[in-house]
């Protein structure tokens, strides 16, 4: 029980060094913007206004996760002080040996090759999601945001994007493309 309280202190520790990280790549991603901004390059304006958003709510979920965790360990902190559960955790070491000692080699080895062929279903399904989000990365940061970011980025350091804004692709153009590449995927599936 010691081991997994420092483990969960262990990485309650590490996912706030990861928000952290975050909150910098945010600030390191703004002054990009801002480079942007100042050379006119709204399309990489855009882009470094979309990648401060996503690291901003990188960090907030990194910090969410790690609340979460910091108030397991308090539990678990708190059951290894009251020490009501090591006459429990001796029984089921005892009942784990009795079952240990039951099973037969054939048994193990079927959970074993069920348990690697869902690791690799779960390998498939990964690369698979992963693939997904990435495709769809630029449509999941509303386009308010960025051009909120790019606004309040361009006000903090006194630059003038008004004219520059019109060139940058609008909602009702990102909608089209967004109803094109719908469009393809449901002709896709009409052909399958």
């Amino acid at each position: 029980m010691e081991n997994q309280l420092f483990q969960l202190k262990f990485t309650s520790k590490q996912l706030e060094r990861q928000s952290k990280k975050s909150e910098q790549n945010e600030k390191a991603q703004k002054l990009k913007l801002k480079k942007a901004i100042e050379q006119g390059n709204m399309d990489g304006a855009r882009i470094y206004a979309q990648n401060a958003i996503r690291e901003k709510n990188q960090s907030l979920n990194y910090l969410r996760l790690a609340s979460r965790i910091d108030a397991v360990a308090s539990r678990v902190e708190t059951a290894i002080r009251m020490k009501s559960v090591t006459g429990s955790m001796a029984n089921i070491v005892k009942s784990m040996e009795k079952s240990m000692r039951s099973m037969d080699l054939e048994k193990i080895t079927h959970v074993m090759d069920q348990f690697e062929r869902q690791f690799e279903d779960l390998d498939v399904q990964s690369v698979y999601v992963e693939n997904a989000m990435n495709q769809t990365t630029t449509l999941s940061t509303p386009a308010d945001q960025v051009d909120l970011l790019i606004s309040q980025v361009a006000d903090e350091h006194g630059l003038n994007v008004g004219m520059q804004m019109g060139a940058v692709p609008s909602e009702k153009v990102q909608q089209v493309e967004t109803d094109e590449l719908t469009e393809r995927l449901n002709r896709l599936k009409q052909k399958n």
